[in-house]
This record gives C-alpha cells, sequence and structure tokens, in this order.
C-alpha cells in the first residue's frame, strides 16, 4: 500500500467576487520510505500542495490519503520543517526539541531520551543546554529537523528549508538532511525552487505547471553511480546535466510572462 495518495486532489480559495484555483487534478503515489522534490513556477502552488498532504487544508475536490486512510485534520503520522527554524529564543536546545511531543502529550520521558540520542548521533551532543542565538544558521536548521523527528513522524514535509542560508551552508546541510532522513527511514517531500537541490535528494522530482498547479511531469532520478551518494556528489554524475536540463526546459515553458 502506498504511504500517500492524493487522488483528483484540487483546492480553490472563494472570495463573495470570484473562485482563484490553486491546484487542479493532482494524481500521486508515493511510498514509504520515498524522497520526492516537488518544483514550479511561482505561486503555483507547491506549499498548498505540503497543507494538504499535512491536513491543515482540506482539498476542495478529491482526497488526500495516508496509509490508506483519508486526512480528516492535521496528522500526527507527517511533520514540517520550515524554511524559517521557529525555535524558541529564551528554550534550551533540549527544551525546544521537546516542543512538539509536548503538543502531542507524548510520554516526556522517552521524548527526552529520544531528543538526546538524536542530538549525539547527528553531531550536536555538547549542546543540549545551549540557546539557540548561540548556533549558526546550519545548526539551528538541524535543530528544527530533530525536533521534528522527536515527535516521531513518518513523513516529512520540507518547506524551502535551506533558502535562507548562504550557499556553502545550504549545500552541506542539504547533505546532512538527506542523510538523516535515510537514516531514519522517512518518507519526504521537499518543496524548493533549486533544481540542482530537487534532483540532488529526490528519488523522484515532481514538476508543477503554472497555476493552477496541474503536475507536469514526474522524473525518476536514477543514477549509473548509484544510489549511495551525497545530494553534492550527485552533481557530479553522469545523467545529472540531463535531468537539471529537462526538468528547466519544462519550468521554462511553465513560467507566467508579464504583460
Amino acid at each position: 500500500m502506498a504511504q500517500i495518495e492524493l487522488q483528483g486532489v484540487g483546492l480553490s480559495y472563494f472570495t463573495p467576487k470570484q473562485e482563484t484555483e490553486a491546484l487542479r487534478d493532482i494524481h500521486a503515489t508515493i511510498e514509504r520510505g520515498e524522497f520526492i522534490s516537488v518544483v514550479g513556477p511561482s505561486g503555483c502552488g507547491k506549499s498548498t500542495l505540503l497543507s494538504l498532504v499535512s491536513g491543515m487544508q482540506k482539498p476542495t475536490k478529491g482526497k488526500v490519503l495516508i496509509d490508506g486512510a483519508e486526512v480528516r485534520g492535521v496528522s500526527p503520522k507527517v511533520g514540517y520543517m520550515l524554511q524559517h527554524d521557529h525555535l524558541f529564543e529564551w528554550r534550551d536546545l533540549l527544551n525546544n526539541l521537546l516542543v512538539g511531543a509536548e503538543i502531542r502529550r507524548m510520554d516526556m520521558k522517552r521524548a527526552k531520551r529520544k531528543a538526546l540520542e538524536l542530538l549525539e548521533r547527528y553531531g550536536l551532543g555538547g549542546f543540549a543546554g545551549h540557546h539557540p542565538a548561540q548556533l549558526s544558521g546550519g545548526m539551528r536548521q538541524r535543530v528544527a529537523l530533530i525536533r521534528t523527528l522527536v515527535a516521531e513522524p513518518d513523513i516529512l514535509l520540507l518547506d524551502e528549508p535551506f533558502s535562507a542560508l548562504d550557499y556553502q551552508t545550504r549545500l552541506t546541510l542539504a547533505d546532512e538532511v538527506y542523510r538523516i532522513i535515510k537514516d531514519q527511514g522517512k518518507t519526504a517531500l521537499l518543496v524548493t525552487h533549486d533544481i540542482s537541490e530537487a534532483i540532488g535528494m529526490a528519488d523522484r522530482v515532481m514538476v508543477l505547471s503554472k497555476r493552477p498547479g496541474t503536475i507536469a511531469s514526474v522524473h525518476d532520478i536514477r543514477f549509473d553511480e548509484g544510489d549511495g551518494q551525497s545530494p553534492f556528489k550527485k552533481r557530479e554524475a553522469a545523467r545529472y546535466h540531463s535531468y537539471f536540463n529537462a526538468i528547466w526546459r519544462e519550468l521554462e515553458g511553465h513560467v507566467v510572462q508579464p504583460g
């Protein structure tokens, strides 16, 4: 059984004067443990798609299913990682990591053990008592991912999680986040404007059209060098440029021209 299914999903926004169609007739199946990247022109509904999978928004047409059950509200099986880390500056790292567990009323002793274990495993073991202001931007985003994992979701939604970082940090963190997600065996859905990032991290890249967003194409990403490479190393793979050029040409065709 697929972990995520989108069955003819559409979303429209209504005002007294008009209807604005954001997404139209989205059909997709995502298997457990897959990493999917979503790219498309600005305003095509990429982030809206994540909101529908998370249950924060309800489609006006079609259904979203997780593990065969229709999503009818915010799902505890889903964790969200945003562009900004939203860490609480007055809390140390350990207590920041426990926010999701507190909200979900989890066993706090278990959550604390998991938080400390994940900090240690992913290179932040000595920082549990530090405050966010003492960390670099890349470290803060790593903490944001660990905070999401402490709540034990099956699915991770990543909405432009690296876009506020400088280029070098972004490349390094993409490698780290990819490794952590694969190590944890999570299903991931990444929204990004960066084609290289999309190709390097994903098993498949989904290209959305201009609004109303529909799935224009899906690219299976396979490299002769094998799938065990880091996102950065995949940029040197033989097929990388052909994937990049194909997706770039598709996106060019969906850019809304001014005037």
